[in-house]
């Protein structure tokens, strides 16, 4: 049986001399927007939802390079593998046909059934022709803002070996010099949701959405890098609101709207009539 009540999910983390979202058309700054603000993408948190799902045992579509289980060069060769080559040769005159490839997807991928997911594949290899299904999940998560405009620190470095041959007179080849940057310290929130209505197409049920909520308070554990060193980013809460039926007994952004977040991480609740949530804290 697929999810039955709405549910609403608020995430509050915390940045401390990290780089928790670069931008890499900004030199990899940790992204901000035009007042200031920190922001980590909706994608970079999905993202991390997958990795952690996927350090469970649950089997995940979008697997990132690093990450891979399957040994699939692509996204292409894997749903050609567990779906069926004749998966990516759709008769367009035929949308049954597409509808049976998508549940089989979503039946096959918790993060397909929970995200959504565009099968859009061109003509390639021995395939026949392409193939467009679009897939969408129940499962919404708003990219995440800092509670203050955050101050960066950016830092020169120098690695310790030339890639390649210096050129001129230094000794140090240009490839040696690079730019590291951060966030000081700093306190983030991401608003989410679940849908019955999506979660009916896609078969996603009770069970997932308790899978993705016993995920986010560890979000962060085995995702140290050098921008982001172990322990420098940490869920302090996860706030949940499950409501008594399909449609919520009131709409996201009332809900949303109850959660007020201080610059040091507390935090205070209005509570509205008959919707009380769980206060889970961060692993």
């Amino acid at each position: 049986m697929s999810l039955q009540n709405k549910i609403d999910f608020a995430l509050i983390f915390s940045v401390n001399r990290a780089n928790p979202n670069g931008d890499p058309l900004n030199g990899n700054r940790p992204r901000t927007d035009y007042d200031g603000f920190g922001e980590v993408s909706d994608v970079c948190l999905k993202r991390k939802i997958r990795d952690r799902l996927q350090d469970a045992g649950e089997q995940i579509f979008v697997q990132s390079d690093e990450k891979k289980t399957d040994g699939m060069p692509n996204l292409r060769a894997r749903a050609k593998t567990v779906l069926g080559k004749d998966a990516l040769k759709v008769d367009k005159k035929n949308p049954s046909k597409k509808e049976e490839i998508a549940k089989h997807a979503c039946k096959e991928w918790i993060d397909v059934r929970s995200f959504g997911q565009l099968f859009a594949f061109g003509k390639g290899g021995d395939d026949a022709s392409g193939v467009s299904i679009p897939i969408r999940g129940p499962v919404s998560i708003q990219s995440a803002f800092s509670i203050e405009p955050v101050s960066i620190t950016s830092t020169q470095i120098v690695k310790s070996v030339n890639a390649e041959e210096a050129k001129g007179k230094s000794d140090i080849s240009s490839d040696r010099m690079g730019m590291k940057h951060r966030v000081d310290r700093a306190v983030y929130v991401a608003f989410g949701g679940m849908t019955p209505q999506l979660a009916e197409r896609t078969g996603f049920n009770n069970e997932d959405a308790e899978k993705i909520k016993k995920t986010l308070p560890k979000l962060f554990e085995g995702d140290a890098s050098s921008a982001r060193p172990e322990g420098s980013m940490v869920v302090e809460k996860l706030i949940w609101w499950e409501h008594n039926c399909r449609s919520g007994q009131h709409s996201s952004a009332k809900v949303h709207r109850t959660l007020n977040v201080n610059p040091d991480g507390s935090y205070t609740i209005n509570h509205i009539n008959g919707l009380t949530p769980e206060e889970i804290p961060g692993f």
